[in-house]
């Protein structure tokens, strides 16, 4: 079992910074994919921005030059840190992670979501 806990919304003005963090935790054996997704109200949930263990990453166009995503593997953390954010990032950000435990199968797991708001 992977339990993953997220840390860092909360209320910022237009222009301002916010950092996320996603630890998580249990029996694993490697994170494969380490990942941000986004939940607004009324629509869809869509990606943000995801790493590899291979060292791919991407970003939704809408974040990029904005949104940095980084990963401490030492601490199995995952970090998006959110610059010149604008209202329209105002969503629950959900933090994803492919892992395989030390069962050997692979499984995907979710945080349970913290809430950004930006607004003046």
């Amino acid at each position: 079992q992977v339990q993953l806990v997220e840390s860092g919304g909360g209320l910022v003005q237009p222009g301002g910074s916010l950092r996320l963090s996603c630890a998580a935790s249990g029996s694993i054996l490697r994170i494969y994919s380490m990942g941000w997704y986004r939940q607004a109200p009324g629509k869809q949930r869509e990606l943000v921005a995801r790493t590899t263990s291979g060292g791919t990453t991407n970003y939704t166009d809408s974040v990029k030059g904005r949104f940095t995503i980084s990963r401490d593997n030492a601490k199995n953390t995952v970090y998006l840190q959110m610059n010149s954010l604008k209202p329209e990032d105002t969503a629950v950000y959900y933090c994803n992670q492919v892992v395989v435990t030390t069962t050997g199968y692979e499984y995907m797991y979710w945080g349970q979501g913290t809430q950004v708001t930006v607004s003046s």
